[in-house]
């Protein structure tokens, strides 16, 4: 994980996700859990970065 995709998992979980997975099932799940709560965005993207 780059510090550029450490920041935007932070400020900008679904950008981040994105960006290394592209437009898929992990990117609206990401969308679903940010909408539901702005932590769980952030540690769904943490895992999706770190896989």
């Amino acid at each position: 994980m780059s510090i550029l995709q450490i920041i935007l998992a932070i400020f900008l979980p679904p950008v981040a996700v994105v960006l290394e997975k592209g437009v898929s099932a992990a990117f609206f799940w990401n969308i679903l859990w940010t909408l539901l709560g702005g932590l769980p965005g952030i540690i769904h993207a943490f895992w999706v970065l770190s896989k």
